[in-house]
């Protein structure tokens, strides 16, 4: 709107001087009115909050039912296990949260925090925070703009948007431009935005907009609209607790009904019907699940990367889709000089800094560039990235500019300007007079007459000329951003002929080309193969230039074909169900607004992918909120972009999401090993309860038994797989998990099942061993009834008890050892030793031990001491789940080698 007004019509819409600016009474009175210029801060969560949010889980749910029904029943060791269990987890995720929050505090910085403003005519320095709709605002080479402006006055103003627009190289405004209609914001050239950066020159402006109104305001608005989401594991994990809940009370009533017809008594089968949904529930599995992942993020910290949401790191296992900006992302957000034609011929920077650059680069071409240059390079650089390549340059072939300009002072410049395209200055050595112009190419060389070779000064024939055109299209084919410099040396009379003839900026010495470029991170080119050989695509979404940013889509290896680039003019002309098709095969997107990054992380979610979202700036904040995970860069990354994101790359460096990616597929495996070794152990308890009490018998576990279990026995193996060490290459040469893959994917229902049968198989086997023995010495036929008399003994029953809830408990042992790899044996070399599971099976060992043999817990748990002979029986009973898993692995080799042999066979 504003840049289709005249500056006059500015003036006139806002009641200003241009010379005087606003009166501090008027200026406090629009402060009072329209607030202050600041963005509205995300409400921090109070501790309360937080841990409240941490018990939202279906699983944590069913757990709080379950410590209250074991409450109602005067279970009240139970109940009390459970709560501590339920407490214990919550605050786990909390404590992690809270350290990445505070790890993401100590990167902030200060925003804009002071601006020159001109009130009553005079010059002030205020807090940026107290700007108002119509101050006018001085900007110098080096501020952060601290609002929206509408530009008014212009000297060669530049200016850095990269952080919002994904524009690499700065803009050059101009106060006197007018737009014929509304424009995109990158081609504003009469105004500025909050938060962007002046490289060079002067100017002034009014402000048109402060606070959440400004550009960066409305980014921050779209990123509080995008709402959260859950990750796929939560969704897996809400899925299993919706259906163990089911399950619970399923069998609650599937027990009563049996009771009924087998008229038994009820408040008997109440109490076993609510072990049965104990058992139907693995307690340790949020804790189990909440500790893996926060122990990932420990190991996490040490390559570079904050997690701020637990299970963001899991979600990057599942992740097929990498959307990444391009600038400071993929790029060093850095221009470099890449290629210099000089000598009539090409040299590639690899070439520079030699330690010989008068053969390689000619003294004049270097020094030209460092005279005729308005940057700095100090213990701070300062000025227009083009110029800071260029000091870079001759600094890497040892030619300074502090030096050069000691013997070569300019006395004279004519600056850069939009119209001319080149900047020219003059510079006296003793009585040589030498003019360096820069600039534009193809103006340059209109003005040159003669070429310089190798230090001679020779006619820039029409041949030389084309070889030059030819080395400028080769150049700009490559992206390159292509500057030209040519030379005139005078010797006149007198100081204002030599003046007069050097500015004319005609019959030029033409000295050779410098192609820059914003270069890629060395990184990332090799993270995106691996990226492409674990099966995930990498998406280039930029503010830039289409051919820039295809340029260094080829260079990264995303894509190869123009065809696959699209243009945000071009994305607005595609309906949803067009761009998902067409992003199929569309790798890049150019010059496209915060919207449309939004758009295309939509819609890629739409179709089913799993999206992860890196960027640093402003623009890239409403996308990092839209994806499935948002990764934010920790070094150049905004602020706004850090809030936005679920993790932070504290280096910056774009191969780091590939480890990332290779810890979240690994702790996705080692969570559902866990959640598959829990539940099968969990559905041996159900099988094993289930069958004793339909076949009338007395249950063969105590509520107290499966609780210890589950807390105790089970949980500690639980957690030594969750940590347990994959095979990290392995895993990146497979393609990510489907996003509608669940945990019992892959033989996980099978494997469950299984188990669960044959664990439920040897339990009820020791639990009818104690009956069988007594009816064989009595010579009594082994009936269901006879089984039922001999367990009325107390002493028999108790027994027996402790026979099945020891066997159950130590085969879980056994079981978790092959769960590792349900296709390696437990004694191959491929199986890397881990510590944590050898310690939680000798102390889950030792624990199951002295539940049957201290006195204490005897009496606690009812159980009764066992002799050597039997612990050996049960023993061998135990490890039946070791052994079937061994029997498989040798099944699975000999499936494997038939393959090999039919192979062999076909191709022989």
């Amino acid at each position: 709107m504003f840049e289709e007004k005249t500056v006059q019509e500015i003036c006139k819409h806002f009641q200003i001087e241009q010379e005087k600016g606003l009166s501090r009474q008027e200026a406090q009175r629009r402060l009072d009115e329209n607030g202050r210029n600041e963005l509205e801060q995300e409400k921090k969560k109070t501790a309360v909050a937080a841990f409240l949010e941490q018990l939202n889980d279906p699983l944590i749910c069913v757990l709080l039912v379950a410590a209250f029904v074991s409450f109602l029943l005067k279970e009240v060791s139970d109940a009390i296990i459970i709560t501590i269990v339920i407490f214990v987890n919550a605050a786990v995720g909390v404590i992690q949260e809270g350290k990445a929050q505070k790890a993401l505090d100590s990167l902030k910085k200060l925003t804009s925090p002071q601006a020159l403003v001109r009130r009553d005519g005079e010059i002030l320095e205020l807090p940026a925070s107290e700007l108002v709709i119509g101050d006018i605002v001085i900007l110098e080479a080096g501020v952060q703009i601290p609002a929206d402006l509408r530009l008014t006055k212009t000297w060669n103003l530049k200016v850095e948007e990269s952080a919002l627009t994904g524009e690499s190289l700065p803009v050059e405004k101009d106060a006197e431009f007018i737009a014929g209609k509304t424009l995109q914001i990158g081609e504003r050239k009469n105004e500025a935005f909050m938060s962007t950066l002046v490289t060079g020159g002067r100017g002034e402006g009014v402000v048109i907009a402060v606070g959440m109104e400004t550009e960066i305001g409305k980014i921050a608005s779209i990123i509080k609209e995008v709402p959260r989401e859950y990750t796929p594991l939560q969704k897996k994990l809400a899925e299993l607790g919706r259906l163990l809940s089911i399950v619970s009370v399923l069998l609650c009533i599937l027990l009563f009904t049996i009771a009924v017809f087998q008229h038994r008594n009820i408040p008997e089968m109440l109490i076993t019907a609510i072990s049965l949904a104990v058992a139907a529930v693995p307690e340790g599995l949020p804790a189990v699940v909440t500790i893996v992942l926060a122990m990932s993020v420990s190991r996490m910290v040490k390559v570079n990367t904050i997690v701020r949401k637990l299970p963001s790191v899991e979600t990057l296992g599942a992740v097929n889709v990498v959307c990444s900006d391009k600038t400071g992302t993929l790029t060093q957000n850095k221009m470099t000089v890449t290629t210099c034609y000089v000598n009539e011929r090409m040299i590639p920077v690899s070439k520079f800094g030699t330690g010989n650059s008068s053969q390689e680069l000619p003294m004049e071409f270097l020094r030209g560039f460092v005279l005729c240059n308005d940057a700095m390079i100090g213990e701070t650089e300062l000025g227009d990235p083009t110029e800071l390549a260029l000091l870079h340059m001759a600094e890497s072939c040892e030619v300074r500019k502090t030096q050069e300009e000691q013997y070569f002072p300019r006395v004279k410049e004519r600056s850069f300007d939009s119209v001319r395209k080149m900047m020219t200055t003059v510079h006296k050595n003793r009585n040589q007079w030498t003019a360096y112009t820069k600039g534009a190419p193809d103006v340059v060389l209109k003005r040159c007459t003669k070429i310089w070779i190798n230090g001679s000064v020779q006619p820039l024939s029409e041949v030389k000329r084309r070889k030059i055109l030819k080395a400028m299209e080769e150049m700009s084919s490559r992206a390159l951003r292509v500057l030209a410099l040519a030379v005139k040396f005078e010797q006149k009379a007198t100081e204002s002929e030599r003046s007069s003839l050097l500015m004319n900026e005609k019959d030029l010495i033409f000295l050779g080309l410098a192609g820059m470029k914003d270069p890629i991170r060395p990184e990332a080119k090799a993270a995106v193969e691996k990226f492409k050989g674990a099966g995930v695509r990498t998406i280039m979404i930029t503010g830039d230039h289409a051919d820039t940013a295809f340029a260094i889509a080829k260079e990264l290896g995303i894509t190869k074909k123009a065809s696959e680039c699209i243009t945000g003019e071009e994305l607005d002309t595609l309906s949803d169900i067009q761009l998902g098709n067409r992003l199929q095969e569309a790798s890049v997107f150019a010059r496209v607004s915060p919207e449309h990054k939004v758009r295309i992380v939509k819609v890629l979610k739409k179709v089913g992918n799993i999206a992860a979202m890196t960027g640093d700036g402003v623009n890239d904040a409403p996308s990092l909120r839209m994806a499935d995970i948002g990764i934010a860069m920790g070094k150049a990354g905004t602020d706004v972009a850090k809030n936005a994101s679920d993790m932070i790359l504290t280096d910056d460096n774009f191969a780091t999401i590939e480890k990332a990616i290779e810890e979240g597929r690994s702790i996705y495996q080692n969570i559902k090993k866990t959640v598959l070794f829990l539940l099968s152990s969990n559905f041996g308890e159900i099988i094993t309860m289930f069958t004793a009490v339909l076949l009338g018998m007395a249950s063969p576990l105590k509520a107290s038994h499966i609780l210890w279990i589950n807390l105790i026995t089970d949980s500690m193996p639980a957690l030594a797989l969750g940590v347990d060490q994959n095979d990290k290459e392995l895993l990146m040469k497979l393609p990510p998990r489907g996003a509608k893959e669940g945990l019992f994917s892959d033989g996980g229902l099978q494997c469950t099942i299984f188990y669960g049968v044959l664990i439920a198989a040897i339990s009820l086997t020791a639990f009818l061993k104690l009956p069988w023995e007594i009816l064989a010495q009595g010579q009594q036929t082994f009936t269901l009834e006879n089984i039922a008399s001999v367990l009325q003994d107390t002493a028999v029953l108790t027994r027996a008890q402790t026979y099945a809830f020891t066997v159950l408990g130590i085969s879980q042992l056994f079981h978790a050892w092959g769960m590792r790899d349900v296709r390696t044996s437990v004694f191959s070399r491929r199986n890397t030793f881990n510590p944590l599971m050898a310690a939680a099976f000798v102390i889950g060992l030792g624990l199951q031990m002295a539940v049957t043999e201290v006195p204490y817990l005897v009496g606690m748990f009812g159980t009764a001491s066992l002799t050597f002979r039997e612990w050996m029986v049960l023993l061998v009973l135990a490890a039946f789940p070791v052994l079937a898993h061994e029997i498989f692995v040798g099944l699975f080799r000999l499936e494997a080698a038939g393959k090999e042999n039919v192979t062999k066979n076909r191709y022989s």
